[in-house]
């Protein structure tokens, strides 16, 4: 049986959390069975916003060994960096000239990143869903597991390839998204009603992969609760208790409605006590792992040298079938 090819990314950042792994990293492992992943470290992606190289590439080998860390196992799945594979940049040009402007201003996080940063807003800002769209598109990916805040973009890439099938019938795929629906959209500790970010103000609305145990303690214990006392799983009024929740029934496997009867009669105090453990044990394992792949940049590197050319022998054939059929270069 022909597996289906999965793609997906994660941008280079010193800090990944929770949120990324419980909405992606863990599922990208469990994916690696069962269907062809391919997946990228997205540093063109990353650029859209100021960055410094030095930093920047330093981020790249450490976000490299946490998504090992988490389980991506290179002879199973193709990990790479974005630009390794230049045909990235180059078909996120093409799919430019068939995108249309109006489309892309109705993209809701370039109008809440632009609002933030204003005139300093990049023009690669505004045609971040292109290169998304040409990361998928270029190895033909028909499932993509993405959280459910990319779920617009996603149906942009739909809408591009649909609209490439007239002139390429066989090149064209046209993905699907995978959105687990639980903990999909880990939220912030420190704000239950705006997803949980590294870029967040705050140090509290996380819970990076590598904190310590006594400060992955304290964040749970500053983390904001609802109104009442009682624990109880109700995301429209109890938003904050239940992204706790969430949080607990991801990494222990269990059932919401178990760890809400578990404590049943007991408060918040109880309820922060066990979950700070529950994440400081759950991420253990990961953290030495993490430790051990920074300890040999050289193995990083030929990890990432090895899914770079993998990547390329997918990308070179069919990003020479799409230019073929735009009718670019010479006959």
């Amino acid at each position: 049986m022909i597996k289906k090819r999965v793609f997906s990314g994660i941008q280079p950042s010193g800090t990944v959390h929770i949120g990324n792994y419980i909405g992606a990293l863990r599922n990208w492992a469990l994916m690696q069975k069962d269907h062809d992943c391919l997946y990228c470290i997205v540093d063109l992606h990353a650029i859209t916003v100021p960055q410094d190289p030095k930093d920047l590439r330093e981020r790249i080998l450490f976000t490299t060994a946490t998504t090992l860390a988490a389980g991506i196992d290179p002879q199973q799945s193709i990990l790479f960096v974005q630009s390794d594979v230049p045909e990235h940049a180059e078909l996120a040009w093409l799919l430019n000239c068939v995108v249309y402007y109006g489309e892309l201003t109705r993209m809701t996080q370039f109008k809440d990143k632009s609002t933030v940063r204003g005139e300093g807003t990049s023009a690669g800002l505004f045609t971040y869903p292109v290169l998304m769209a040409a990361d998928i598109l270029l190895y033909g990916a028909q499932a993509v597991p993405v959280g459910d805040d990319q779920r617009q973009h996603l149906e942009l890439t739909r809408l591009i390839a649909r609209r490439l099938e007239k002139d390429l019938p066989d090149w064209v795929v046209v993905p699907n998204a995978f959105i687990e629906k639980k903990g999909a959209r880990v939220m912030g500790l420190d704000d239950p009603m705006a997803k949980m970010s590294k870029s967040a103000p705050s140090e509290y609305n996380y819970i990076s992969l590598d904190d310590a145990p006594d400060l992955i303690r304290k964040k749970i214990r500053k983390a904001v609760t609802d109104s009442g006392t009682t624990i109880e799983f109700d995301e429209e009024k109890r938003p904050a208790v239940a992204n706790l929740l969430t949080i607990y029934s991801s990494l222990t496997d269990r059932p919401v409605e178990e760890i809400v009867q578990q404590y049943a009669g007991k408060g918040y105090g109880d309820f922060k006590k066990d979950l700070a453990e529950v994440v400081v044990e759950g991420l253990a394992p990961i953290q030495k792992r993490i430790r051990e792949f920074v300890s040999d940049p050289a193995q990083l590197q030929r990890i990432l040298t090895e899914g770079a050319e993998k990547a390329g022998a997918i990308a070179r054939p069919r990003m020479a079938a799409i230019k073929k059929g735009l009718g670019l270069g010479r006959p």
